[in-house]
C-alpha cells in the first residue's frame, strides 16, 4: 500500500485499544466523507461548498447541544460527548476541504504548511484527545508528524493531484528549479526534477523526525501504533529518495518486507 492521509487513521487496527476503535471509526468516516464531497463525483464547486456548509451546520448543532439531523453526526455527537473532544479540529478539517474546492495552487511552503495545519494536524490532535494526552509538547510533536505525512502524500501523488487540477508543490520552488506545469503534465522527471524533489524529501524527513519523539511519549499499544505510522512515512521517504523523486516511474509502495521491518523497528524503538 502507499501512504494516504486518511489511511493514517488507525481504523480497526489490532494495535488500537478496543475502547477507542468505535470513536476512531466514526471520526474517520466524518473526515473521509467530507473529503469525498470536495473531491469525488461531478458536483459543481458551489454544490460542494454548500454540502460542506451542511456539515458545518451539523457541527454547530452538536456544539449547541442540539440533535444533529443525520445518523453520521448523531454518532459523532455521541463520540464527542463521551470523550470530551474539542470541536475546533472538526471545523478546521471542513475548512481544509472547502479550500480544496477553491484553491488549486500554493505560492510557497508557508501556504502549504498553513493548509496542513487545517487538513492534517486536526487529525492528530483528535487522536491525542482520545488518548487523554494534552501536553503542549505532545501537540507540537503531533502537528509535525501529521504535516509531514500530508506532505508525503502530496509528494507521491503529484500526478494524481495534477489530474484534479491541483498542485500542492510550492510554486516559487518549482520556478526556482525551472519546472513548469507542462513538465508535470508530461510526467517528466528529467532536468532539475530530482534536485527539486530531493529538497522536498529532505525537508519532509526533518519534519517527520521533529515529531518522532511522540512515539516514545505515548505508551503501550497506542505508542506502537504511532511508531508504525511514523516508520511508514519514513519508509516511503526512503523509497522516494532511492529513485530521486521519480514518482512517475517509481511511485512508492510498502510491501510485506517493509511492514515486517517497520514492525520490528517500532517494537525495538519503545
Amino acid at each position: 500500500m502507499t501512504i494516504d492521509h486518511y489511511e493514517n487513521f488507525p481504523v480497526a487496527s489490532v494495535l488500537l485499544p478496543r475502547r477507542l476503535r468505535h470513536a476512531v471509526e466514526v471520526i474517520y468516516h466524518f473526515a473521509r466523507s467530507a473529503d469525498d464531497i470536495a473531491d469525488e463525483g461531478n458536483a459543481s464547486a458551489d454544490e460542494r461548498l454548500a454540502a460542506l456548509d451542511d456539515y458545518r451546520a451539523e457541527l454547530t448543532r452538536i456544539a449547541d447541544n442540539q440533535e444533529p439531523q443525520t445518523q453520521l453526526f448523531r454518532a459523532l455527537a455521541a463520540v464527542i460527548a463521551r470523550h470530551r473532544l474539542p470541536m475546533q479540529p472538526f471545523y478546521d478539517l471542513l475548512d481544509a476541504f472547502s479550500q480544496d474546492v477553491v484553491k488549486t495552487r500554493y505560492a510557497n511552503f508557508g501556504e502549504v504548511m498553513d493548509y496542513c495545519k487545517k487538513s492534517a494536524n486536526p487529525v492528530g490532535r483528535l487522536m491525542l484527545a482520545l488518548y487523554g494526552e494534552n501536553d503542549p509538547r505532545s501537540l507540537a510533536y503531533s502537528d509535525a508528524i501529521c504535516s509531514a505525512l500530508q506532505i508525503i502524500n502530496f509528494l507521491q501523488d503529484i500526478a494524481i493531484d495534477y489530474d484534479k487540477n491541483r498542485i500542492y508543490m510550492p510554486q516559487d520552488e518549482l520556478a526556482k528549479h525551472h519546472i513548469d506545469e507542462a513538465q508535470i503534465a508530461r510526467h517528466d522527471a528529467g532536468g532539475t526534477w530530482s534536485p527539486f524533489m530531493l529538497k522536498q524529501i529532505e525537508r519532509t524527513r526533518k519534519l517527520l523526525q521533529a515529531g518522532a519523539p511522540l512515539g516514545k511519549v505515548l505508551k503501550g499499544r497506542i505508542g506502537l501504533e504511532l511508531r508504525m505510522i511514523i516508520m511508514g512515512g519514513a519508509t516511503v521517504l526512503e523509497k522516494l529518495h532511492k529513485h530521486k523523486g521519480d514518482i512517475y516511474a517509481h511511485r512508492p509502495v510498502l510491501d510485506t518486507r517493509d511492514w515486517v521491518k517497520m514492525f520490528y523497528r517500532a517494537v525495538r524503538a519503545k
